[in-house]
């Protein structure tokens, strides 16, 4: 097996961490509770700091490490994407649109056919 895709054993400080960014999130929700009467706006930065303090910690996790990668990785595959042109997204919105509606329309009548036909054989007319 490639060393790479092994399973790293965490070590027993990654759950110390882990207890720590609960409570700073824990505490951010409380505080940001308990200080309702304060401004938002300094609410609002203390609860981002909170956040981004508990973020900050979490990359210091194997599993932090490991979503940070991950988060780089997919960022180089997203710009390797050949992104369609104006022209070819106007295009295919106005394909899918148009077999939209003909589907609605095939559906619609689909549908006044089976209840016509219900209303018929049970002799309920609505």
């Amino acid at each position: 097996m490639n060393a790479s895709t092994e399973e790293q054993p965490s070590s027993s400080f990654d759950a110390v961490k882990w207890g720590v960014i609960f409570l700073l999130l824990a505490g951010a929700v409380a505080g940001n509770y308990v200080y309702g009467e304060e401004s938002v706006l300094i609410r609002a930065v203390a609860v981002v700091a909170m956040v981004g303090i508990a973020g900050l910690i979490a990359l210091q996790t194997e599993k932090g490490r490991n979503a940070a990668i991950f988060a780089k990785e997919a960022r180089t595959e997203v710009r390797k994407v050949v992104w369609p042109t104006r022209q070819e997204a106007v295009q295919t919105t106005g394909i899918v649109l148009v077999v939209t509606l003909l589907m609605s329309l095939l559906l619609w009548g689909l549908d006044s056919v089976l209840f016509w036909l219900v209303g018929l054989v049970t002799g309920m007319q609505v």
